[in-house]
């Protein structure tokens, strides 16, 4: 009786042992597997926010872009114009696409740099209908607000120190 019992003991040892060995295989693969994931998850994290800096710097080169056309509108403005002059025409087609511009950068930015383009965009305004008083510099009244958008943006766009 006393070697069945030796031989139950060694069944029932190597039973535990291909158990416990199992048991620490599937918890090893369960730990692979799930490190896996999060790294690929971190991967795609990477990849979309570089896809969305991409976007975000796009649409700054465009706004500045424009920016710049419609500067260079309120610099040749005429002292009189109507609605056949070519200037207005010109005129009408920038300060649209810098309208349009000007809304994207709100879809796409946090409100500060919004409202910095805004500002920037409503001196645009000013500047290019209005005209300014004599003795102003257009390059003087657009100066500050055009700072303030890029220092606005330029914070937006700096990479943080986790990246």
């Amino acid at each position: 009786m006393a070697a069945v019992s030796g031989q139950v003991w060694l069944s029932l040892t190597s039973f535990g042992g291909v158990a416990l060995g199992g048991v620490l295989s599937f918890l090893v693969q369960f730990t692979t597997q799930r490190s896996a994931e999060r790294a690929q998850q971190r991967h795609r994290q990477t990849e979309l926010a570089e896809a969305r800096r991409a976007e975000r710097l796009a649409l700054l080169e465009r706004f500045v872009e424009v920016g710049a056309e419609a500067e260079r509108v309120a610099f040749a403005r005429p002292p009189e114009w109507d609605d056949t002059t070519p200037w207005k025409l010109t005129a009408q087609d920038v300060m649209n696409r810098l309208w349009v511009v000007e809304r994207l950068v709100r879809i796409q930015f946090p409100l500060p740099v919004h409202e910095a383009a805004r500002r920037y965009f409503l001196d645009l305004n000013q500047t290019v209908w209005w005209g300014l008083p004599d003795g102003e510099s257009v390059r003087d009244y657009l100066e500050d607000n055009r700072l303030a958008f890029l220092d606005a943006a330029r914070a937006v766009m700096q990479p943080t120190e986790s990246s």
